[in-house]
């Protein structure tokens, strides 16, 4: 693996890009594009671009970041403040683990890979799901325990096997499609771009990226690269395979979900993935995807836990690795258990608050040579974003304060769901100003 030059052949590079694919390819990967593609219907095209850009553009911006600190969440962080170099980067750990990501993974397994075997009767059952993330979370906290072995294998096996079952999978729908896309639903019919820029927040891939980024340096670390521009240079080539690997997916997915409306109007992307592969293939197919649907999520799961153990024990070193993983798997199996669809609906107010906020660290961390120690700009940038994402996220929890709502709803953009743009630009000139005002008292100071 190692080279005398430190350099990685061509296929090691693929490998990473493999598994950092792998990682990513987990419970939001495949469920949210389907539903996107129904909603939307002959807007499809339009909304996935949009998707895209949240989906994938974002997660590609936030590895190469992190790959250029050459350092983890905290170090980005620590650019705008102490204090929220402690409180974003916990946030983020616990949406992407226990809250949210993890347990969304045992959901999904248990929604596309055991629900569709179980008769009416034991899919009514509360237990059927608490005996299946029982198992799900047991072989997560197994495997979390010493994950890179398998982590490597799934880059490299299991990946490949997806993508080719969900290519036989969207060939044959291309070729005898289910049916002809619908109207689009009112979310896609006049805002469709922006529709599927907010579905792609639900992905959560932005914020995973900033830890598995760190994931890919040390893994490349381990072969043997230690100069920082190389690994800077395989970290972005690796992000750029495993974000290639994730548009085909998003595409085919999307294309399939707005085929499929004549099967019915489903809650959720794991039951109309579910419903066209028994359309197409029956019940061989339900299986092999239920499966690799299984395995999939696993792989992500494991390696959620895993950074969220390596995180939670660095900040609180006494508690071992061991006893991080059985917290975080324990955890995410109760959450997990209120059900794929309620997960869903809780999971969105929290990102429509925190996303903004990472979407604005990781592009500032592109001006970072030039921001300097300026960090006034980064704060009021977060603090720009933050003051209108915070009710984005209430909003989306049907919690209104009317007379705030009229205001805001004057602001361009924000009901595409991107309100916070503007404020988040004006609030970082509004800091560089401030930090230029500072710097000119001080030096009258000196000067006196």
């Amino acid at each position: 693996m190692k080279s005398m030059k430190g350099r990685l052949r061509p296929g090691d590079t693929v490998a990473i890009g493999l598994m950092l694919f792998a990682l990513f390819l987990g419970a939001g990967n495949l469920i949210f594009p389907p539903v996107l593609g129904q909603q939307a219907g002959e807007n499809v095209w339009i909304a996935t671009i949009g998707f895209l850009v949240t989906g994938v553009g974002l997660p590609l911006l936030a590895v190469t970041a992190v790959a250029f600190v050459e350092g983890d969440l905290k170090a980005l962080s620590s650019r705008v403040h102490p204090i929220f170099a402690f409180i974003f980067p916990l946030i983020s750990y616990l949406a992407i683990g226990p809250f949210f990501a993890i347990p969304r993974t045992g959901a999904v397994s248990f929604e596309m890979g055991m629900k569709p075997f179980l008769s009416e009767t034991m899919v009514s059952e509360w237990y059927m799901l608490f005996l299946f993330t029982i198992i799900f979370f047991g072989i997560t906290w197994y495997l979390s325990l010493n994950p890179s072995k398998l982590v490597d294998w799934f880059g490299k096996f299991l990946t490949p096997l997806l993508v080719l079952i969900v290519a036989v999978i969207v060939g044959k729908a291309i070729i005898d499609p289910i049916g002809e896309p619908a109207a689009p639903l009112a979310a896609y019919k006049e805002n469709a771009f922006f529709g599927g820029f907010i579905q792609g927040y639900l992905t959560m891939d932005a914020i995973s990226a900033l830890v598995f980024g760190i994931v890919v340096v040390q893994v490349i670390r381990s072969k043997g690269i230690k100069e920082s521009s190389q690994v800077a240079k395989i970290t972005i080539v690796s992000g750029i395979i495993a974000v290639l690997g994730l548009t085909l997916i998003y595409l085919s997915l999307a294309y399939l979900g707005s085929t499929s409306t004549s099967l019915g109007i489903s809650e959720n992307g794991g039951l109309i993935l579910t419903n066209v592969v028994n359309e197409l293939y029956g019940t061989s197919g339900k299986i092999l995807l239920g499966l690799v649907i299984i395995l999939a999520c696993l792989t992500t799961s494991v390696g959620l836990t895993s950074a969220c153990a390596g995180f939670f024990t660095n900040l609180f070193p006494r508690l071992s690795h061991k006893t991080i993983v059985t917290m975080v798997c324990v955890f995410s199996l109760i959450v997990s258990n209120l059900g794929l669809t309620q997960l869903i609906t809780v999971t969105l107010p929290v990102l429509m608050i925190i996303y903004p906020v990472a979407i604005v660290l990781i592009v500032l961390s592109y001006f970072h040579k030039w921001i300097g120690k300026r960090n006034t700009i980064y704060i009021g940038a977060i603090l720009g974003a933050l003051s209108i994402s915070l009710f984005n996220g209430l909003e989306s929890a049907n919690i209104k304060i009317d007379t705030i709502s009229n205001v805001l709803q004057m602001l361009p953009l924000y009901k595409e769901g991107i309100g916070w743009l503007i404020p988040a630009c004006i609030g970082g000139v509004l800091g560089f100003f401030f930090y230029k005002s500072n710097e000119s008292s001080e030096l009258q100071k000196k000067g006196a």
